[in-house]
C-alpha cells in the first residue's frame, strides 16, 4: 500500500481520480475474494489479507468522500 499521505494538501481533482481508483480496487478486491470462497481454494491467511485491504481501502474511500462532500449548516 501507499505511505500515508495528508489529504488535505490534495487538489480536488486529485482527490477525484484518486477516488475512482479506491473504488475500482474495492470491487476487484471483492471480486477476487468472491472467486477464492467459491472455488474453495483459498487459505484463511489470504482471505484475511485481502479482506484486511479491502478495509482500508473503505476507509480511505470514506475520508476522500467526506473531503469533498461540502459541510451543509442547517
Amino acid at each position: 500500500m501507499n505511505a500515508p499521505q495528508d489529504i488535505s494538501m490534495k487538489t480536488e481533482e486529485v482527490l477525484r481520480v484518486e477516488l475512482e481508483v479506491f473504488r475500482r480496487e474495492h470491487r476487484d478486491l471483492d471480486e477476487a475474494i468472491l472467486a477464492l470462497q467459491e472455488r474453495g481454494t483459498a487459505d484463511q491467511l489470504t482471505l484475511q489479507r485481502l479482506k484486511k485491504k479491502k478495509l482500508f481501502l473503505k476507509d480511505k474511500i470514506a475520508m476522500i468522500e467526506d473531503r469533498l462532500t461540502p459541510d451543509i449548516i442547517a
